[in-house]
Protein backbone atom coordinates (compact mmCIF):
# COMPACT_ATOMS: atom_id res chain seq x y z
CA UNK A 1 0.00 0.00 0.00
CA UNK A 2 1.57 3.43 -1.12
CA UNK A 3 1.39 6.07 1.88
CA UNK A 4 1.61 9.76 0.83
CA UNK A 5 4.42 11.64 1.81
CA UNK A 6 6.52 9.06 2.50
CA UNK A 7 4.69 7.71 5.80
CA UNK A 8 5.28 4.19 6.40
CA UNK A 9 2.38 2.13 8.21
CA UNK A 10 4.92 1.36 11.41
CA UNK A 11 5.26 5.28 11.38
CA UNK A 12 1.48 5.18 11.41
CA UNK A 13 1.07 2.59 13.94
CA UNK A 14 3.67 4.06 15.99
CA UNK A 15 1.46 7.32 16.23
CA UNK A 16 -1.77 6.32 16.52
CA UNK A 17 -0.58 3.79 19.61
CA UNK A 18 0.70 6.87 21.27
CA UNK A 19 -2.30 8.95 20.82
CA UNK A 20 -5.07 5.62 21.80
CA UNK A 21 -2.83 3.81 24.26
CA UNK A 22 -3.30 6.82 26.85
CA UNK A 23 -7.40 6.85 26.01
CA UNK A 24 -7.59 3.33 26.62
CA UNK A 25 -5.83 3.09 29.95
CA UNK A 26 -7.84 5.59 31.07
CA UNK A 27 -9.51 4.24 34.16
CA UNK A 28 -12.98 6.04 34.06
CA UNK A 29 -13.01 3.53 30.61
CA UNK A 30 -14.12 0.86 32.79
CA UNK A 31 -16.67 2.61 35.79
CA UNK A 32 -19.08 0.54 37.04
CA UNK A 33 -22.82 2.74 37.90
CA UNK A 34 -23.92 1.74 41.48
CA UNK A 35 -27.93 2.99 41.31
CA UNK A 36 -29.84 4.34 43.91
CA UNK A 37 -27.48 4.13 46.53
CA UNK A 38 -29.21 5.32 49.93
CA UNK A 39 -26.80 7.64 52.07
CA UNK A 40 -27.77 8.31 55.39
CA UNK A 41 -26.59 10.98 57.16
CA UNK A 42 -22.70 10.41 58.65
CA UNK A 43 -20.56 7.37 57.29
CA UNK A 44 -21.71 5.06 55.34
CA UNK A 45 -19.82 2.49 53.68
CA UNK A 46 -20.43 1.27 50.30
CA UNK A 47 -19.40 -1.86 48.40
CA UNK A 48 -18.26 -1.15 44.90
CA UNK A 49 -18.66 -4.58 43.67
CA UNK A 50 -15.39 -3.79 41.64
CA UNK A 51 -13.38 -6.64 42.76
CA UNK A 52 -10.23 -4.30 42.90
CA UNK A 53 -8.83 -1.26 44.89
CA UNK A 54 -10.68 1.41 43.89
CA UNK A 55 -8.91 4.18 41.93
CA UNK A 56 -11.85 7.38 41.57
CA UNK A 57 -15.69 7.78 41.94
CA UNK A 58 -18.08 10.70 41.20
CA UNK A 59 -21.64 11.07 41.51
CA UNK A 60 -23.49 10.80 38.20
CA UNK A 61 -26.89 11.87 39.49
CA UNK A 62 -27.48 13.28 43.05
CA UNK A 63 -31.74 13.13 44.32
CA UNK A 64 -31.09 15.63 47.11
CA UNK A 65 -29.12 18.56 48.42
CA UNK A 66 -26.23 17.03 50.69
CA UNK A 67 -22.63 17.39 50.85
CA UNK A 68 -20.77 14.05 50.01
CA UNK A 69 -16.93 13.31 50.66
CA UNK A 70 -14.98 10.40 50.78
CA UNK A 71 -12.80 8.96 53.84
CA UNK A 72 -11.17 6.54 51.61
CA UNK A 73 -7.63 7.32 53.09
CA UNK A 74 -8.50 5.97 56.05
CA UNK A 75 -10.49 2.92 55.07
CA UNK A 76 -8.85 -0.75 55.51
CA UNK A 77 -10.90 -2.42 52.59
CA UNK A 78 -10.44 -0.23 49.81
CA UNK A 79 -10.53 -3.23 47.18
CA UNK A 80 -14.06 -3.65 48.05
CA UNK A 81 -15.85 -0.69 49.46
CA UNK A 82 -15.88 2.85 49.36
CA UNK A 83 -16.37 5.31 52.57
CA UNK A 84 -18.75 8.20 52.22
CA UNK A 85 -19.98 10.88 54.44
CA UNK A 86 -23.10 12.50 53.90
CA UNK A 87 -24.26 15.75 55.34
CA UNK A 88 -28.24 14.34 54.93
CA UNK A 89 -30.25 11.62 53.87
CA UNK A 90 -29.96 11.27 50.26
CA UNK A 91 -30.19 8.95 47.63
CA UNK A 92 -27.10 8.81 44.48
CA UNK A 93 -26.22 7.27 41.51
CA UNK A 94 -22.28 6.77 41.88
CA UNK A 95 -19.42 6.08 39.11
CA UNK A 96 -16.92 3.53 40.58
CA UNK A 97 -13.50 2.69 38.56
Amino acid sequence: MQLPYGLSLQMLQTRWRSILNPLLANPTNNASILKNVSLKTGTNTVNTLLGQKLQGWSIVRQRGAASIYDQQDSNQSPELTLILVSSANVSVDLAVF
